[in-house]
């Protein structure tokens, strides 16, 4: 019987399941222990406050690393990028399967940040070049696939972190990320193409500008995370390292990130402050509501995480129905709209609020949840540079981790010692607030309508 042919002007379908392994292993990572925290608190002596750094941690390595890792994928392809961080994600398994302390766990967080950095902008540089390679720049299913794939992750990983803490304890949440880490290196050893074809020239790469690159976003994100006076010098350090990092990048020759090629892309600039604003509402929600919904209204923790999966499920169908469509102006105004609702409906809550209007709060929450992350993962792929879509597909995942730090530093200002319905309307604000900007930016941004079309 003779073999069917693959036809050269077709997706190559064998990427497809290395391409979603590698982009789960981060949002696995980061929705699975939100349930491993209290026994791991209780197993290791360690408090609430300390236990905050296993989130923090995987948050910092992953704002930093995902565009240093996505601009060494522009350079050197997605194959050998993705193979060391999927052998880094099994590293970061076995040192927190053995970690006889919170520190040593705290560093296994920090590896596990840095080797689940490959795989989402490995993911968008494939589907540039075989977009290029097939001549067809049609990628709407594989982009939803990506958006699905996360979306179910965040639905999926708190309920499979509790069934691994009741078979085998808290470390086998960690233990998880080793059939992971296997399984990522056997697709891509097997299916990613080993040919990628390099700049003219040496190569160079830009360690000043990484270095300060790297030292903005840690003194930005450790004052997001303790927003006080006492902190100040904080913001001096911020500061004093990002003007030290836009002088670097604008006079060398060989930028990390090319600040005039970034300065000069205006449309790129605005997905990336919708992708800050975005995130913010999408993780007040999921940080402060999840608090208010325990602490304020009186939920057990399962009934309050049972309450969140309208928001994942209605976003996962919102984003299987219009993944196909191009058109992006749309898909984020209705998303700006249901942002806008919800955070209004959250104004209407109090400590009696029946369960039906907080599975109304949700649905609605789950629309924009579907339509902005899918438009704005789209948005990168057709505004960034090709040369470097995978330094542009990271930085939008760094901005959505500064749009999660700025939440959590919310909720933290807002709530105080108990998360109560007084501090939650605060919130509220709050996020209406960041909601009606977010519309304001879209509504405003004409180049939307051709985004997608050209």
């Amino acid at each position: 019987m003779r073999r069917k042919q693959k036809d050269p002007e077709a997706f190559d379908r064998r990427l497809i399941a290395p391409m979603v392994m590698g982009s789960i292993l981060n949002p696995v990572n980061s929705s699975i222990i939100a349930v491993s925290l209290v026994p791991i608190g209780v197993a290791l002596g360690a408090p609430p406050a300390e236990t905050a750094w296993l989130v923090s941690a995987l948050y910092l390595a992953t704002a930093i690393g995902q565009p240093v890792v996505g601009r060494l994928v522009d350079l050197y392809g997605p194959r050998s990028l993705f193979l060391v961080g999927s052998g880094l994600v099994g590293v970061a398994g076995v040192l927190g399967l053995l970690a006889p302390n919170l520190p040593v766990l705290i560093v296994a967080r920090v590896l596990l940040g840095f080797g689940t950095c490959a795989g989402y902008p490995a993911a968008m540089s494939l589907i540039r070049s075989e977009s290029e390679r097939t001549g067809h720049d049609r990628p709407g299913g594989v982009l939803t696939l990506l958006a699905i794939t996360t979306q179910t992750i965040a639905v999926i990983g708190p309920t499979l972190g509790g069934l691994l803490i009741g078979l085998g304890g808290w470390r086998a949440t960690i233990a998880v990320n080793l059939p992971l880490a296997v399984a990522c290196l056997i697709l891509g050893a097997l299916y990613l193409p080993r040919h990628h074809q390099r700049p003219d020239g040496p190569v160079r790469l830009d360690f000043p500008g990484i270095g300060l690159f790297a030292a903005t976003l840690v003194s930005l994100l450790l004052f997001l995370m303790t927003p006080n006076g006492a902190h100040w010098y904080l913001l001096l350090i911020t500061l004093g390292a990002g003007a030290g990092f836009a002088v670097r990048e604008l006079r060398t020759t060989a930028p990390f990130l090319d600040l005039r090629v970034l300065g000069g892309n205006f449309p790129l600039l605005l997905t990336y402050a919708r992708s800050l604003l975005a995130y913010v509402v999408s993780y007040a929600f999921l940080y402060g509501y999840t608090q208010w919904l325990e602490e304020g209204r009186g939920l057990s923790a399962s009934r309050s995480g049972l309450l969140l999966l309208p928001v994942f499920l209605v976003g996962i169908g919102v984003a299987a129905l219009t993944g196909r469509y191009k058109e992006l102006r749309g898909k984020l105004l209705v998303g700006a709209v249901g942002q806008i609702a919800a955070c209004a409906l959250l104004l209407t809550l109090g400590g009696t609020s029946p369960i039906w209007l907080l599975v109304v709060v949700a649905v609605v929450l789950g629309l924009p949840q579907g339509l902005n992350g899918l438009a704005l993962q789209n948005s990168v792929y057709y505004q960034a540079d090709p040369e470097r879509i995978g330094a542009s597909a990271g930085l939008l995942r760094t901005f959505m981790y500064l749009g999660a730090m700025v939440a959590s530093a919310a909720t933290g200002g807002f709530f105080g010692p108990r998360a109560d319905t007084a501090g939650l309307h605060h919130l509220a604000w709050f996020v209406l607030a960041v909601g009606v900007l977010f519309l304001v930016v879209t509504l405003f941004d004409r180049t939307l309508r051709h985004t997608a079309a050209k």
